[in-house]
């Protein structure tokens, strides 16, 4: 069944989100963020988002100089234990770590110094002020992608200073940013706009990855929600998501 169909039916199934296979985004480690808080939380999480049928899971802690201040060797830490917890309780999730780096100045100056938390060899997630925009984000873009790495721009969608400049999204995807949206933006769980502008990113093919923001156990029961979003099923059945080849 199309999206279409499923989007006049009198009531949708629930989307099978088995097919992405991989989550980019989240924060999954405890202690080191505003995501989990503790080992049992983690499992709890990761548990969750197993059974919507997620096989891998890419955790990304915040790195943002004014408040987290995390580094490799802190959250590869972190990830060991949470994977010890997971080999305990016999989930068989494949989880790997890498970062949601903040666009400010010293992520600039970390990007010469290299170390860089990447995924799936050449991407690297990035997140943006939500007040006002990265004046280093062009610049910053630049000098990753000299580095051969692909830029994911974490939540656009969560951006309202772009909300009257919808050109602006069109303009970085022609960049070689890919644009990452979040599961919950659909259920309107961020405000209106954000889910408005989900959509309208989806309408027009924008959407690269979709990810979860996973950050505590409340946000299982909104993904839930999502399930039934006729824009989540379109979405997912567009063919533009890559969320399997990561």
């Amino acid at each position: 069944m199309g999206w279409l169909s499923k989007l006049f039916s009198s009531e949708l199934p629930q989307a099978d989100l088995s097919a992405l296979g991989t989550d980019i985004h989240s924060h999954l480690i405890p202690g080191i963020d505003d995501g989990s808080v503790s080992i049992e939380d983690s499992v709890n999480l990761i548990r969750g988002l197993r059974d919507f049928g997620y096989k891998k899971l890419i955790t990304t802690p915040h790195i943002m100089s004014d408040f987290y201040r995390n580094t490799p060797e802190v959250i590869y830490k972190g990830l060991e234990d949470v994977r010890e917890a997971l080999k305990k309780e016999q989930i068989d999730v494949q989880l790997e770590a890498a970062a949601e780096y903040y666009c400010d100045m010293d992520f600039e100056k970390s990007i010469d110094r290299g170390n860089l938390m990447t995924f799936s060899g050449k991407f690297i997630l990035v997140e943006l002020s939500y007040l006002n925009p990265s004046e280093n984000f062009e610049s910053v873009t630049f000098k990753l992608q000299m580095q051969g790495l692909t830029v994911v721009l974490a939540h656009p969608e969560r951006y309202p200073y772009w909300y009257h400049s919808f050109d602006k999204y069109e303009s970085l995807r022609e960049k070689g940013v890919l644009l990452q949206v979040n599961l919950a933006s659909m259920t309107g769980h961020y405000g209106t706009g954000p889910k408005r502008i989900a959509e309208r990113l989806i309408d027009n093919n924008l959407v690269d990855i979709l990810g979860t923001d996973t950050h505590k156990m409340s946000h299982i029961d909104v993904f839930k929600r999502a399930l039934k979003e006729p824009m989540l099923h379109r979405l997912l059945d567009s063919g533009m998501l890559i969320n399997d080849k990561l």
